[in-house]
Protein backbone atom coordinates (compact mmCIF):
# COMPACT_ATOMS: atom_id res chain seq x y z
CA UNK A 1 0.00 0.00 0.00
CA UNK A 2 0.98 3.64 -0.42
CA UNK A 3 0.96 5.71 2.75
CA UNK A 4 0.53 9.46 3.25
CA UNK A 5 1.22 10.86 6.70
CA UNK A 6 -0.03 14.27 7.77
CA UNK A 7 -0.79 16.37 10.81
CA UNK A 8 2.65 17.35 12.05
CA UNK A 9 3.50 20.82 13.24
CA UNK A 10 5.05 23.05 15.88
CA UNK A 11 3.47 22.92 19.33
CA UNK A 12 4.41 23.74 22.89
CA UNK A 13 5.14 21.23 25.62
CA UNK A 14 1.92 19.92 27.11
CA UNK A 15 -0.06 20.44 23.91
CA UNK A 16 -1.76 17.77 21.82
CA UNK A 17 -1.42 16.85 18.17
CA UNK A 18 -3.13 14.28 15.98
CA UNK A 19 -1.39 12.55 13.09
CA UNK A 20 -3.12 10.73 10.25
CA UNK A 21 -1.85 8.08 7.87
CA UNK A 22 -3.98 7.49 4.78
CA UNK A 23 -3.45 4.28 2.83
CA UNK A 24 -4.16 3.72 -0.84
CA UNK A 25 -3.50 0.94 -3.29
CA UNK A 26 -3.89 -2.63 -2.01
CA UNK A 27 -6.27 -1.55 0.73
CA UNK A 28 -8.33 -4.72 0.32
CA UNK A 29 -5.50 -6.55 2.05
CA UNK A 30 -5.47 -6.88 5.83
CA UNK A 31 -2.50 -4.95 7.19
CA UNK A 32 -1.06 -3.80 10.46
CA UNK A 33 -0.21 -0.11 10.73
CA UNK A 34 2.43 1.47 12.89
CA UNK A 35 4.10 4.74 13.73
CA UNK A 36 7.81 5.24 14.12
CA UNK A 37 9.78 8.42 14.75
CA UNK A 38 13.28 9.54 13.99
CA UNK A 39 14.99 12.43 15.73
CA UNK A 40 17.98 14.18 14.14
CA UNK A 41 21.09 12.04 14.46
CA UNK A 42 19.19 9.09 15.88
CA UNK A 43 17.86 5.82 14.54
CA UNK A 44 14.22 5.28 13.66
CA UNK A 45 12.33 4.17 16.76
CA UNK A 46 9.05 2.38 17.31
CA UNK A 47 6.16 4.46 18.68
CA UNK A 48 2.94 2.44 18.34
CA UNK A 49 1.28 -0.28 16.27
CA UNK A 50 -2.27 -1.48 15.71
CA UNK A 51 -3.50 -4.69 14.18
CA UNK A 52 -5.93 -4.91 11.27
CA UNK A 53 -8.84 -5.59 13.63
CA UNK A 54 -7.80 -2.84 16.01
CA UNK A 55 -7.90 -5.31 18.90
CA UNK A 56 -4.13 -5.55 19.34
CA UNK A 57 -2.02 -2.49 20.04
CA UNK A 58 1.46 -1.91 21.42
CA UNK A 59 3.24 1.26 22.55
CA UNK A 60 6.77 2.32 23.29
CA UNK A 61 7.25 2.85 27.01
CA UNK A 62 8.10 6.50 26.38
CA UNK A 63 4.63 7.25 24.98
CA UNK A 64 2.44 4.83 26.93
CA UNK A 65 -0.41 6.71 28.58
CA UNK A 66 0.12 9.79 26.41
CA UNK A 67 -0.33 8.53 22.84
CA UNK A 68 -3.22 6.53 21.39
CA UNK A 69 -3.18 4.71 18.06
CA UNK A 70 -6.43 3.95 16.27
CA UNK A 71 -7.68 3.17 12.79
CA UNK A 72 -10.73 3.48 10.62
CA UNK A 73 -10.65 0.72 8.01
CA UNK A 74 -13.60 2.23 6.14
CA UNK A 75 -11.38 5.26 5.50
CA UNK A 76 -8.15 3.26 5.15
CA UNK A 77 -6.62 5.59 7.72
CA UNK A 78 -4.68 5.20 10.95
CA UNK A 79 -4.34 7.90 13.56
CA UNK A 80 -1.93 8.79 16.34
CA UNK A 81 -3.36 11.03 19.03
CA UNK A 82 -0.48 12.57 20.93
CA UNK A 83 -1.23 14.24 24.27
CA UNK A 84 0.99 15.93 26.84
CA UNK A 85 3.72 16.34 24.26
CA UNK A 86 7.30 16.72 25.48
CA UNK A 87 10.33 18.28 23.76
CA UNK A 88 11.81 14.78 23.49
CA UNK A 89 8.88 13.82 21.22
CA UNK A 90 10.36 16.12 18.57
CA UNK A 91 11.06 14.00 15.48
CA UNK A 92 9.88 13.10 12.03
CA UNK A 93 7.00 10.64 12.39
CA UNK A 94 6.61 7.90 9.81
CA UNK A 95 3.72 5.53 9.32
CA UNK A 96 4.30 2.00 8.14
CA UNK A 97 2.15 -0.92 7.03
CA UNK A 98 2.60 -4.63 6.60
CA UNK A 99 0.12 -7.13 5.16
CA UNK A 100 -0.40 -9.35 8.19
CA UNK A 101 -2.91 -10.08 10.91
CA UNK A 102 -0.17 -9.82 13.55
CA UNK A 103 1.83 -6.82 14.77
CA UNK A 104 5.49 -6.02 15.27
CA UNK A 105 7.62 -3.33 16.90
CA UNK A 106 10.53 -3.96 14.50
CA UNK A 107 10.93 -1.48 11.60
CA UNK A 108 12.45 -4.17 9.37
CA UNK A 109 9.17 -6.13 9.54
CA UNK A 110 7.34 -3.43 7.58
CA UNK A 111 7.30 -3.27 3.80
CA UNK A 112 5.43 -0.03 3.14
CA UNK A 113 6.41 3.38 4.52
CA UNK A 114 5.01 6.89 4.26
CA UNK A 115 7.10 9.99 3.67
CA UNK A 116 7.04 11.29 7.26
CA UNK A 117 5.56 14.32 8.96
CA UNK A 118 7.58 16.57 11.26
CA UNK A 119 6.60 17.20 14.86
CA UNK A 120 8.41 19.88 16.86
CA UNK A 121 7.67 20.40 20.54
CA UNK A 122 9.09 23.54 22.10
CA UNK A 123 9.76 23.82 25.82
Amino acid sequence: VQLQASGGGLVQAGDSLSLSCAASGRTSSRYAMAWFHQAPGKEREFVAVISWSGISTSYADSVKGRFTISRDNAKNTAYLQMNVLKPEDTAVYFCAAETSLSISRRPEWYTDWGQGTEVTVSS
